[in-house]
């Protein structure tokens, strides 16, 4: 019994985190917000939900006696911190990113000798097609460290100087 208890428990989490997620998503883009935070909203909130359906189901399991919570927890939290390291870096690059508004899609730019046009920014990386057609895939840490020259952005850019 305590089995089809998890799968519920995970599975009501899951499926209201869709709804939620479809929610705010058609709210935000009823309002105008570009289609690129739209996306990296949506990818945020579904890793979001996936993380509090994996507690619900330790919850839900039994594990969560005071000693064993902060073992597991504690494991946990060191192995992701260590294992996600360069991927918590480009999500967090990602974020500075879209705020900042150093690029947009259908930016034009320049990064590391790849021009091009931008047309995703995602979680971790940025993907830019060039004039050739070639599809340039480039961490969103490197973007954000590394000098980056928006053509298309000056004027938007300068305003916030």
């Amino acid at each position: 019994m305590l089995a089809f208890e998890v799968v519920v428990a995970a599975a009501v989490v899951l499926l209201a985190g869709m709804f939620l997620t479809r929610a705010i998503t058609s709210a935000a883009k009823r309002a105008g917000v570009p289609q690129a935070q739209l996306h990296f909203f949506r990818d945020v909130m579904r890793t979001l939900f996936i993380l509090l359906a994996v507690i619900v189901i330790i919850h839900v399991s039994g594990l969560t006696s005071q000693f064993t919570a902060l073992t597991v927890s504690g494991i946990v939290a060191i192995a992701l911190s260590l294992a996600l390291q360069t991927t918590l870096t480009n999500v967090i690059s990602g974020i500075l990113l879209l705020v900042d508004g150093s690029i947009r899609v259908s930016d034009s730019v320049e990064y590391s000798g790849v021009k091009g046009e931008v047309v995703k920014i995602g979680i971790r990386n940025t993907w830019i097609k060039t004039r050739e057609g070639n599809l340039v895939i480039i961490s969103n840490s490197q973007l954000a460290s590394g000098p980056l020259t928006n053509y298309t952005a000056t004027q938007r850019l300068l305003g916030k100087l």
